[in-house]
């Protein structure tokens, strides 16, 4: 009987601490500038038929560009001179960036696209 019961408290011991390990897993947000990239360059590839090197070099752009409109951009007065220059140097890093990365075509067609 003695047994049994041991057994009993360290069933319930080990069905109650496999509930704590799931709870610690790793998810990505959402909101993290990595999956926010992944999608809009899954979404560029789907328009313009990216190959590899393009989406590489598209996804290393645009996590630098939401990177950068974090830290400087996000939450701050748009119409504040620095927070504006801070905006026009971003944009056109990425500008620059896509027109090294895309051809003439594709680059033509990115900027026809409606930008989020």
């Amino acid at each position: 009987m003695k047994n049994l019961i041991t057994l009993f408290a360290f069933s319930l011991f080990m069905l109650f601490n496999t509930n704590s390990a799931f709870g610690q897993r790793l998810t990505q947000s959402a909101d993290r500038p990595e999956v926010i990239a992944k999608t809009e360059t899954a979404n560029l590839n789907e328009k313009l038929q990216l190959n590899g090197d393009q989406q590489r070099s598209v996804f290393r752009a645009l996590v630098a560009k939401e990177v950068n409109y974090r830290k400087h951009i996000d939450g701050k007065d748009l119409s504040d001179v620095k927070v504006s220059a801070d905006k026009k140097k971003f944009d056109d890093v990425l500008m620059t960036s896509m027109k090294k990365t895309l051809t003439p075509e594709q680059f033509k067609q990115w900027k026809a696209l409606p930008k989020q």
